[in-house]
Protein backbone atom coordinates (compact mmCIF):
# COMPACT_ATOMS: atom_id res chain seq x y z
CA UNK A 1 0.00 0.00 0.00
CA UNK A 2 2.90 2.45 0.93
CA UNK A 3 5.12 1.32 -2.45
CA UNK A 4 1.19 1.89 -4.28
CA UNK A 5 1.66 5.83 -2.95
CA UNK A 6 5.00 6.49 -3.50
CA UNK A 7 5.27 5.69 -6.58
CA UNK A 8 1.68 7.65 -7.49
CA UNK A 9 3.61 9.82 -6.07
CA UNK A 10 6.59 9.40 -8.12
CA UNK A 11 5.00 9.63 -11.17
CA UNK A 12 2.53 12.60 -10.36
CA UNK A 13 6.10 14.50 -9.76
CA UNK A 14 7.24 13.47 -13.10
CA UNK A 15 4.28 14.31 -15.07
CA UNK A 16 4.38 18.01 -13.74
CA UNK A 17 8.12 18.13 -14.18
CA UNK A 18 7.50 17.09 -17.47
CA UNK A 19 4.98 19.26 -18.37
CA UNK A 20 6.23 22.30 -17.13
CA UNK A 21 10.22 21.74 -18.81
CA UNK A 22 8.19 21.21 -22.19
CA UNK A 23 5.66 24.54 -21.45
CA UNK A 24 8.79 26.74 -20.83
CA UNK A 25 11.81 25.36 -23.21
CA UNK A 26 12.30 27.93 -26.16
CA UNK A 27 11.60 25.01 -28.19
CA UNK A 28 9.88 26.24 -31.54
CA UNK A 29 9.47 29.71 -30.23
CA UNK A 30 11.10 31.59 -32.98
CA UNK A 31 7.83 30.47 -35.30
CA UNK A 32 5.10 32.32 -32.95
CA UNK A 33 5.08 34.77 -35.93
CA UNK A 34 6.52 36.03 -38.69
CA UNK A 35 9.68 36.96 -38.92
CA UNK A 36 11.50 38.50 -41.78
CA UNK A 37 15.74 39.70 -41.85
CA UNK A 38 16.90 43.35 -42.40
CA UNK A 39 16.59 42.00 -46.47
CA UNK A 40 12.63 41.21 -46.35
CA UNK A 41 13.70 37.29 -46.40
CA UNK A 42 11.92 35.02 -44.37
CA UNK A 43 13.93 34.85 -41.28
CA UNK A 44 11.90 31.65 -39.39
CA UNK A 45 9.94 28.76 -40.64
CA UNK A 46 6.53 30.41 -40.20
CA UNK A 47 7.11 32.90 -42.76
CA UNK A 48 9.00 30.70 -44.70
CA UNK A 49 6.52 28.42 -45.66
CA UNK A 50 4.02 31.48 -45.93
CA UNK A 51 6.20 32.78 -48.43
CA UNK A 52 6.62 29.44 -50.35
CA UNK A 53 2.89 29.42 -50.38
CA UNK A 54 2.05 32.38 -51.70
CA UNK A 55 4.79 31.75 -54.36
CA UNK A 56 2.83 28.56 -55.67
CA UNK A 57 -0.17 30.13 -55.42
CA UNK A 58 0.84 33.28 -57.71
CA UNK A 59 2.80 30.90 -59.59
CA UNK A 60 5.95 32.07 -58.96
CA UNK A 61 7.37 28.84 -57.89
CA UNK A 62 6.11 25.21 -58.92
CA UNK A 63 5.04 22.63 -56.23
CA UNK A 64 8.40 20.97 -56.05
CA UNK A 65 10.61 24.26 -55.62
CA UNK A 66 8.24 25.46 -52.65
CA UNK A 67 8.37 21.43 -51.03
CA UNK A 68 11.96 21.68 -51.48
CA UNK A 69 12.71 24.99 -50.23
CA UNK A 70 10.55 24.20 -47.20
CA UNK A 71 12.68 20.69 -46.59
CA UNK A 72 15.89 22.50 -47.18
CA UNK A 73 15.13 25.12 -44.82
CA UNK A 74 12.68 23.79 -42.58
CA UNK A 75 13.37 19.75 -42.89
CA UNK A 76 14.57 17.81 -40.04
CA UNK A 77 18.13 19.43 -40.71
CA UNK A 78 16.62 22.81 -41.94
CA UNK A 79 18.91 25.98 -41.62
CA UNK A 80 16.79 28.37 -39.98
CA UNK A 81 15.42 26.02 -36.98
CA UNK A 82 17.81 28.38 -34.86
CA UNK A 83 16.70 31.28 -35.72
CA UNK A 84 14.68 33.61 -33.27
Amino acid sequence: MVNGKINLLILITFTILTFLIGRYSDGGLGNQELRYGDTGLPKNCRALITANIKGFYDEIYSADEAINSIDRNCGRYGHIWNEK
